[in-house]
């Protein structure tokens, strides 16, 4: 028997006997449990009024599932890349530096189209993933929905911290201009934009 076995045993045998949940989550946090494994192991188990601990189905990742989160996952990839590509696009224009004229109408124009592709399609699989909540079918309380929020996070956090980093190099060198600063900004918001979608992802 492993240790998350011996775990769910324990807090089977501890419903058993009569104990809450908060006693049993108490007690095994003392013993130096995390409170992600407590919480797993609380959630492994009913206790029907009157009746012996249940065991709950345990959720098992699916190809679909994955599937279905890696496509979303590059949905929003697209969605960041293109809108920060239009930004970037739009600012070269309103802002000229008289010593760049690579403004592409081009670049526009596939920023615009790749947009009208993936947006959609990522909001759809959003709305798809709420949904499937209370039906356990790969929503936004799913080990795998946590999995891709994480790495999610962590590339945003990424790029805030190296636009942070490049402002600064900026400022010391002197090529701190209107135009890298709208630029700047615009990867800060965006940045921070998909940290605060995906931030409620990882408190449950």
């Amino acid at each position: 028997m492993n240790t998350t076995e011996q775990l769910r045993e324990f807090v089977r045998q501890s419903l058993e006997d009569g104990h809450d949940r908060a006693a049993i989550a108490a007690a095994m946090a003392d013993a130096g449990w995390s409170e992600v494994e407590v919480r797993t192991a609380l959630a492994a188990w009913a206790k029907p009024q009157g009746m012996p601990p249940v065991p709950l189905p345990q959720h098992h990742v699916s190809a679909r599932e994955a599937v279905f989160h890696a496509l979303m996952f590059a949905a929003l990839a697209m969605v960041t890349w293109h809108l920060l590509q239009l930004g970037f696009a739009v600012i070269d224009a309103l802002i000229p530096d008289l010593t760049d004229l690579s403004v592409g109408r081009g670049t526009m124009r596939w920023s615009i189209a790749a947009l009208l592709g993936f947006l959609p399609l990522f909001l759809y699989l959003d709305r798809r993933a709420v949904r499937a909540v209370p039906r356990g079918e790969g929503g936004r309380g799913s080990s795998l929905r946590r999995l891709f929020a994480s790495v999610t996070l962590l590339i945003a956090l990424l790029t805030l911290m190296g636009d942070l980093v490049a402002a600064i190099y900026a400022l010391l060198s002197g090529g701190l201009t209107l135009r890298f600063i709208a630029k700047a900004v615009l990867v800060a918001v965006i940045a921070g934009l998909v940290l605060v979608y995906y931030r409620s992802d990882l408190d449950d």
